[in-house]
Order: C-alpha cells, then sequence, then structure tokens
C-alpha cells in the first residue's frame, strides 16, 4: 500500500508495529481472549509507540499519518490480534473525524486531537440497542443545560475500551428545545459521577475488547465539548460522514488482517503438513491449492478498495450521493471475504482449529463479529439501491 503521505520523520506502519511487538501481542492474544480481559499491556505498549497519536498532525505532537496510512496498520495489527486492533479502532475514528475536519479548516474537534496527543483515550458511545437509525437517531435524551452544556440520559452498548476510556463521544436526542427535535454530539469525561460501565461483557469473539454497556444518568457534556446539533435522520454535514467514513474503513481493515492472517496460518499448515495418503506435503494436494488461491484472490481485492476510498476522502474526491453506498459496501464485501477467507482456511487446516487456544479457530470465531457492525447487509443493500434506484415513495 502507499505510503507517501506519511511524513518523512514518522514511523512507517510497519516501523511502529515491527515483528517483535506483533509477536508479543500475538502471544497476549490467546490469554485475553481465554480470561475474558482487556488487552491492557497491548494498549500500553501502543501508546508508549505513538500509535494513539497516528492521526494527530505532527504540529500537534502526533505522527501525522494518513487515513490511508492507519487502514494499513490496523491490519497489521488485526493479523496479530483482531480484538486489540478493534478496540483501538475506536479512539482512531474520533482522531480520524478528527483530522479529517482538521485538514478542512473546520477546529471543532481538534481539541481531540489535542487531548489525544496529551494521551487521552476516546471511545465510541452511538450505538443503542434497538436503534438501527445509528447516527442518524437516537434513544438517549439529550437535555440542554443553561450554560450551553447538555446532559445525557440512556445506554450505549458496545463501548470498547470500556476499561481504559478517558473521553467518550456520545449522542442524544434533544426533544426540549425550541428548535427540536436535534440530534446532538457532544463529549463526557470518565470522571462523571454520572457515568457508569456495566461488567456485562462475556461474548463468542473480539472478547479482549471489553465493549460493556456504559449507563449514563445525566452524564455532563460541557459546553465547550458539544459539538453539533443537527436535524435527525441522513445529514450531509461533514461531521456525520467523516464518522461514517472512519468507521467503515478503519473497521473494515480490522477484518480484512484478520483474514490476511487466516491465510498465512493455512499456507504454513499447508507446508508443514504431509498427507499420509500420498506421503506429499499438503500444499502439493489439487484441492488445498485450490481453496488457497481461491481466498488470495477473494482477498487481493480489498486493501486497494479501502486504501482508495481513503485516498478519495483525503483528496476531497466529489462521490455525491455514492458515498455512504460505497462506504457501506465496502464494509459488507470485505467481511463477506474475511469470513470466506477463514472458512477456507479452517477447511484446509483441519480439526485443530476445533480445540480451544488454536489460533485459527479464535480467528473464526473474532470475524462473526463484523456482520454485526454497521453496515449491516440489509441496510448496505438499502443504501445502494437508493444511491442508485432513488428512494422509495412515501
Amino acid at each position: 500500500m502507499p505510503t507517501e503521505t506519511t511524513p518523512p520523520t514518522a514511523p512507517t506502519p510497519e516501523a511502529l508495529l515491527d515483528d517483535d511487538l506483533l509477536a508479543r501481542i500475538r502471544e497476549r492474544a490467546d490469554r485475553y481472549d481465554r480470561e475474558n480481559a482487556f488487552f491492557t499491556e497491548d494498549l500500553a505498549e501502543l501508546a508508549d509507540r505513538g500509535y494513539l497519536r497516528a492521526l494527530v498532525p505532527t504540529a500537534m505532537g502526533g505522527l501525522g499519518w494518513s487515513h490511508a496510512d492507519v487502514i494499513r496498520a490496523q491490519s497489521r495489527l488485526a493479523t496479530a490480534a483482531p480484538a486489540t486492533a478493534l478496540g483501538v479502532n475506536m479512539h482512531l475514528v474520533w482522531t480520524g473525524v478528527a483530522r479529517h475536519l482538521h485538514d478542512r479548516g473546520d477546529d471543532t474537534l481538534d481539541f481531540v486531537l489535542a487531548e489525544a496527543a496529551a494521551g487521552e483515550v476516546f471511545a465510541f458511545g452511538i450505538s443503542e440497542a434497538g436503534n438501527d437509525l445509528m447516527l442518524f437517531g437516537s434513544g438517549t435524551v439529550a437535555d440542554p443545560q443553561p450554560d450551553g452544556g447538555i446532559r445525557y440520559t440512556g445506554r450505549k452498548i458496545f463501548t470498547s475500551l470500556s476499561p481504559a476510556w478517558t473521553r467518550l463521544g456520545v449522542h442524544g436526542l434533544d426533544s426540549a428545545s425550541e428548535d427540536a427535535p436535534k440530534l446532538v454530539y457532544g463529549f463526557i469525561d470518565r470522571e462523571d459521577p454520572d457515568v457508569h460501565t456495566l461488567a456485562d461483557w462475556d461474548t463468542l469473539g473480539m472478547r479482549a475488547t471489553q465493549s460493556c454497556t456504559t449507563v449514563l444518568d445525566g452524564a455532563v457534556a460541557a459546553p465547550d465539548r458539544v459539538v453539533r446539533r443537527l436535524d435527525p435522520g441522513p445529514n450531509a454535514d461533514p461531521f456525520v460522514s467523516a464518522i461514517f467514513a472512519c468507521f467503515e474503513l478503519f473497521l473494515s481493515a480490522v477484518y480484512a488482517g484478520i483474514a490476511e492472517r487466516a491465510l498465512e496460518v493455512a499456507i504454513d499448515a499447508a507446508t508443514a503438513r504431509t498427507s499420509a495418503r500420498t506421503g506429499r506435503p499438503r500444499s502439493e494436494d489439487p484441492g488445498v491449492r485450490r481453496r488457497i488461491a481461491e481466498a488470495a484472490l477473494a482477498l487481493d481485492g480489498v486493501a486497494p478498495q479501502l486504501v482508495g476510498l481513503a485516498r478519495d476522502l483525503a483528496d476531497g474526491t466529489d462521490h455525491g450521493e455514492y458515498w455512504f453506498a460505497l462506504l457501506s459496501g465496502a464494509k459488507v464485501r470485505t467481511v463477506q471475504t474475511a469470513r470466506e477467507v477463514v472458512d477456507a482456511a479452517v477447511r484446509v487446516v483441519g480439526g485443530a482449529t476445533y480445540f480451544a487456544g488454536n489460533e485459527l479457530g479464535r480467528l473464526q470465531r473474532d470475524v462473526l463479529a463484523g456482520v454485526f457492525h454497521p453496515s449491516s447487509d440489509d441496510g448496505a443493500l438499502a443504501t445502494i439501491a437508493n444511491a442508485r434506484l432513488g428512494p422509495l415513495p412515501d
């Protein structure tokens, strides 16, 4: 993937996430999964290397990476520990949105960049049980305060980084103001006494993300941390489109990394094992070769699409009404491809993957989580149909 946008003084994704670091992260992944534990040591090492400052401009104390650099990095990190990559993703989404706006002269979220440079960890508090509107609606109450702040009351699910975040970006619906209804986006602090994290994360896969439920009992976003008041429903505000773009692209990068690692494991197993029937390496078996070749062929198309969309985002390419369709389609296609590649790898490696503690077995559980992230298959298809055919009549 291209590296020309990376400042020469900043380490490349491959240099920052070197083989030794990835080996340590991969070694810890099994324990985190087995113990349903947060990736504390991984986060500490990544923060120490500046990974959480990846998208912060160099002038503000960051690495100055591009969004395409982060896609490369997240895929590489996911080959070692998908849950670690997915958890860190939520911080990178907010810094990615802030960087996108900053590069276009909008300083609304410059505080996110400054605080990330200072070591704060941002998490994503948008998902709500039963809310398929996602960015376009909310069941959380946003209660305006006399000083311009907002009190949020509601429940946010899938709050990755629950044990570690220090800043949480949330949204809620203001139904009380004169201009209501308005979706209000703001950031709250972990020290707020009206923020409560439930210990309810015990899942099939992606266990180390510790994406626990967050209960907001009137948690306050200060006036200078209230960043948008928008009409409910689809919105062309650059803030919303940047969230959607960063979320879909960085998320897709994680699942691309899962597929890449699964393919590596399958190739290693095929090369190392000998068939009792033929006495020859499994890598010479026509069926094995076909499975691996088909998986590689499918995977080869993923990275160029993600990087291409990231470049378009940075360059301001005008995809108009097709932007959301392209981004949601990329996410769905990447996850589908990743699941197919992992399944092919499991069939090559065989029954060993069915045992607890097997890396490929864990990858198979982790990749299943992809279908639960927005955009869903049905949502993406509806978005694409609307873009190509126009919306359905009321």
